[in-house]
């Protein structure tokens, strides 16, 4: 993958490409930035300029043997970890290199992947993904190899708050004092559930959302869409290009979110305990990831219906649908409430991340939030 094909972010991109001008690639580096920011596009693009054998100015030459390879990501100083878990076909030990074949599949599609989007393609139904102690066993084994093509060996670690303690225990001394020529790109939405021992080891470099100039250019190349409804998507997706295609495509997932919690809303309402028994049931069903898409959804929804109330419309990122049912569900919504419905969302997101059954977790919100939205009845 080019740099020049990671929309925006041209400022970290000059601060990268310098740093290999300069031959001071720090070894161990977290690239962080929020959702749809592009951070692993950025980081297996900066790989890639890395190992180029003829760079050019500001990039990779995309002609190279080592770029062929990048770009088909089977280069053999190019190594992935990505969370995982059991399947119907992998059943012990999980490891990315059991996985790698629809690892390549889907960033060859989509290097903005999201994590939930990824445990359904490889199919780990309601478990959460995990790197594990088997994966870092595997990763001593590759580095400690000498590379075969390139000068360096890049190792790229996909979300590595999912590394239990086992696999950090095991991976510290390795990212302090790695081998010869070698480097980690570490790539996470949050820092903040990075064990504190790898995070230490790590030289940050932020990744901001996509400057909307930025978004626009890359929208208007890949889609016929009028001004106007660029305008519209690049407000709603507030610098994430993930919901920026999510918007365009309708996606089927962000509908059922709003489904979802138009429904947990009016049944709150309303009072009506039994149904909503009925809706726990419906999400108690859906993977753990699901369950936290939604209640991130809810955040936003909450943020943008407390705003609404102090007539600004140019902070509030709402579709026509979100619009119609927020003109008046947004009284429900302020001063009274807000700080302690975003609490309770909140907690309930750290419980289903911290692996606590969901059909009691969402009881207990269900019925907390039935409080304190009826309160303002």
């Amino acid at each position: 993958m080019l740099l020049k094909d990671v929309i925006g972010q041209n400022k970290i991109k000059k601060q990268l490409i310098r740093t290999v001008k300069e031959e001071r690639v720090s070894h161990a580096q977290l690239l962080t930035g929020p959702e749809g920011s592009g951070n692993l596009a950025l980081a297996i693009a900066f790989a890639q300029y890395i190992s180029c054998l003829n760079k050019v100015d500001n990039d990779s030459c995309g002609t190279c043997a080592s770029c062929i390879k990048y770009q088909q990501f089977i280069h053999p100083d190019l190594h992935f970890v990505f969370p995982v878990n059991n399947t119907k076909s992998i059943t012990k030990e999980p490891k990315s290199d059991d996985f790698i074949s629809e690892w390549r599949e889907s960033i060859i599609k989509n290097p903005y992947i999201r994590l939930n989007n990824w445990y359904d393609f490889i199919g780990i139904e309601n478990k959460q993904g995990l790197i594990s102690k088997y994966e870092s066993e595997a990763i001593i084994r590759k580095l400690n190899l000498k590379s075969f093509e390139s000068d360096y060996k890049i190792m790229i670690i996909w979300h590595p708050e999912k590394m239990n303690i086992p696999a950090a225990n095991k991976l510290l001394k390795l990212i302090e004092e790695p081998p010869d020529k070698t480097i980690f790109l570490l790539v996470t939405d949050s820092t903040d559930q990075i064990i504190p021992t790898i995070l230490s080891r790590t030289q940050i470099v932020k990744v901001p959302k996509i400057e909307d100039s930025d978004l626009t250019e890359a929208i208007k190349e890949k889609y016929n869409l009028d001004d106007k409804k660029v305008d519209e998507i690049i407000c709603l997706a507030n610098g994430n290009y993930l919901k920026a295609i999510e918007i365009i495509d309708n996606n089927e997932e962000y509908t059922k979110n709003l489904e979802r919690f138009i429904q947990l809303m009016r049944l709150c309402y309303s009072g009506k305990t039994l149904d909503i028994f009925s809706w726990i049931d419906e999400i108690a069903k859906l993977g753990r990831e699901r369950q936290k898409n939604f209640l991130n959804y809810s955040i936003k929804m909450i943020r943008d219906n407390f705003l609404i109330n102090f007539n600004q419309p140019e902070v509030v990122y709402l579709t026509e649908k979100e619009n119609d049912f927020s003109k008046k569900f947004h009284p429900f919504i302020n001063y009274t409430n807000v700080w302690q419905i975003t609490e309770e969302i909140n907690r309930a997101y750290n419980d289903i991340e911290r692996n606590a059954y969901g059909r009691i977790v969402f009881l207990d919100f269900s019925f907390k939030l039935m409080k304190l939205i009826k309160a303002q009845n």
